[in-house]
C-alpha cells in the first residue's frame, strides 16, 4: 500500500511541475485576485478536471485514446492551436488596478477556461493517460486505487498552492512590472510546449 502512494505522489508530482497552460492559468489568477477566495472557480475546476483524467486512466478507459492515432493527432492539433491563442491572450494581457478589479474573470468563466486549458491539453491528456494509465496497471485492487488516490492529491494540493504563491506574487508586485514580466515569460513558455507538441506531432 505504500509503496503505491509513493509511487503515485511521486510520478504525478513530476508530472505536473513543468509550467504549462493549466498552470500558468491558475498561478495567473491567483495573482490577481485581491482574496485567494476569488481564484477559488478555477482552482477547484483544474482540480476536479485532473481528477477525472486520472480515474478514467487508472480505470483503463482513458487508455483506448491510444488505440486510435487519428484521434491521438486530432488532440495534437487541436491543443496546438489553442496553446498559440492562450499564449497570445497572455502575452496582450494586462494587470488590472484598483479600477479594474471589475473586469476580473467571473467564476464561470474562470470554470470554462480552467476547463479549456485542462481538457484540451493533449500534453496533459498523454501524460495521464501514457503515464498515469500504464503505470496504474502494475497495481491491483486497493493499491491500484491508493496509488490513483495519491495522484488525485497531487493535483489538488498543487493548484491550491499554485494560486496562493500567485496571490502572493500579485501582492507583492501590485501596480509594477513584475507581472507584465510574468505575463510574457508565460506565454513564451506557453509557445515552447506549442513548438514541442509540434516538433512530436511530426516526428511521430
Amino acid at each position: 500500500m505504500l509503496t503505491a502512494l509513493i509511487h503515485g505522489f511521486l510520478l504525478s508530482f513530476s508530472l505536473i511541475l513543468p509550467l504549462g497552460a493549466q498552470n500558468v492559468f491558475i498561478f495567473n489568477q491567483g495573482a490577481r485576485s485581491t482574496h485567494l477566495t476569488e481564484a477559488l472557480a478555477a482552482i477547484l475546476a483544474a482540480s476536479l478536471s485532473d481528477t477525472l483524467l486520472i480515474c478514467l486512466a487508472v480505470g483503463g478507459v482513458s487508455l483506448l485514446i491510444l488505440t486510435f492515432p487519428w484521434l491521438v493527432t486530432s488532440l495534437f492539433l487541436v491543443g496546438i492551436l489553442f496553446l498559440l491563442f492562450i499564449g497570445w491572450k497572455i502575452w496582450n494581457d494586462t494587470p488590472m488596478n484598483d479600477d479594474q478589479l471589475s473586469g476580473r474573470l467571473s467564476a464561470k468563466r474562470q470554470v470554462l477556461f480552467a476547463l479549456s486549458v485542462s481538457l484540451l491539453n493533449p500534453h496533459a491528456i498523454l501524460d495521464t493517460v501514457g503515464v498515469i494509465g500504464t503505470n496504474a496497471i502494475h497495481y491491483h485492487g486497493v493499491n491500484q486505487w491508493l496509488f490513483a488516490l495519491a495522484c488525485v492529491s497531487v493535483s489538488w494540493i498543487w493548484f491550491f498552492s499554485l494560486a496562493f504563491a500567485g496571490h502572493l506574487t500579485g501582492k507583492a508586485a501590485k501596480n509594477g512590472p513584475l507581472l507584465p514580466l510574468i505575463n510574457k515569460c508565460s506565454a513564451v513558455m506557453i509557445w515552447g510546449v506549442a513548438l514541442y507538441l509540434c516538433w512530436t506531432l511530426i516526428n511521430s
